[in-house]
């Protein structure tokens, strides 16, 4: 009797932490992007690429929902605007002005806005500890804000960059408290749904900036392999990842290596873009993910 070899599989961890790498590259590829993809052109054709290739694979199953979808059809249009349109469009200007070890710290704030989501639209209870991550996590983002000078906020005006990126963020932690509500249907193909949308969405602001915009141009060519880098792996591929993640250990579980992203977005930073990382990033990187940890706690 032969026995016959188990498939290679890929440990969960580890798509998991090649998922929140890929995240951070994406904050890498914003600074990139500067001079070579305009950010209306980045987010539309980011979506087009994602959108086509998932509706070949799960466009059926899509249309097999269509009852599901119908009812909620403008709502989810909305929901994949939000999500997806405006947080990459406001992440993709916002990297014109700030860098990369900033965005990718301001991202760690996230799960912190969620958790002040949750409570202000379906009213969770949270313990004192709890609280007590959420306001060490806003501590660390008013460091980043401020450049390490939070007196600056009574005589000076926040980066522009920065406030960008922190109304990407909490855009984004809306629209993920409010998937605790989408419609009964396999993560893949909501996916595939929001994808779709999000490509029919940034058609108009792409459309106005190549009207309005003196001196528009098409991508270059480091532009287009920026796209297809953010299309293949932040887009696709941490997406496919997280939703194994999920299926495997949980969600709860598999949220935590979110923390990993602005600790691989500093490095990545740091060695292939040379920014400098000043003693508030350290700070507030140790605020950030400490308040995220504490927020995360349960009372047993």
């Amino acid at each position: 009797m032969t026995v016959q070899p188990k498939p290679f599989a890929i440990p969960v961890t580890v798509l998991l932490t090649l998922c929140a790498l890929f995240w951070a590259g994406n904050a890498i590829s914003g600074q990139l992007a500067v001079g070579h993809v305009r950010p209306f052109q980045l987010v539309l054709l980011r979506w087009i690429l994602v959108a086509g290739v998932l509706w070949v694979i799960y466009g059926a199953q899509v249309r097999s929902y269509w009852p599901v979808i119908r009812p909620r059809f403008w709502s989810l249009v909305l929901l994949s605007f939000v999500g997806f349109t405006a947080f990459n469009t406001l992440f993709y200007i916002a990297s014109v002005s700030t860098t990369a070890v900033n965005v990718g710290i301001l991202q760690g704030a996230m799960p912190g806005l969620v958790l002040i989501g949750t409570v202000l639209a379906y009213r969770t209870r949270v313990t004192p500890v709890q609280i007590a991550g959420v306001v060490l996590t806003m501590v660390g983002v008013v460091l980043i804000a401020t450049r390490g000078n939070p007196a600056s906020l009574l005589h000076e005006a926040v980066n522009h960059g920065d406030a960008l990126m922190l109304v990407a963020c909490t855009l984004y932690a809306a629209y993920t408290v409010a998937l605790r509500n989408r419609p009964d249907m396999p993560g893949a193909v909501f996916f595939t749904l929001l994808a779709v949308f999000a490509a029919l969405t940034s058609l108009p602001p792409a459309i106005g900036e190549a009207l309005l915009v003196e001196g528009y141009t098409a991508p270059t060519l480091r532009g287009w392999l920026i796209v297809l880098y953010i299309a293949i792996f932040p887009s696709c591929l941490s997406q496919l990842f997280f939703l194994r993640g999920v299926d495997v250990i949980g969600p709860g579980r598999a949220g935590v290596f979110i923390n990993l992203v602005p600790v691989f977005a500093a490095f990545l930073a740091i060695v292939l873009l040379g920014e400098v990382f000043a003693w508030y990033h350290g700070a507030a990187l140790v605020l950030v993910l400490g308040g995220v940890w504490l927020a995360q706690r349960t009372t047993t």
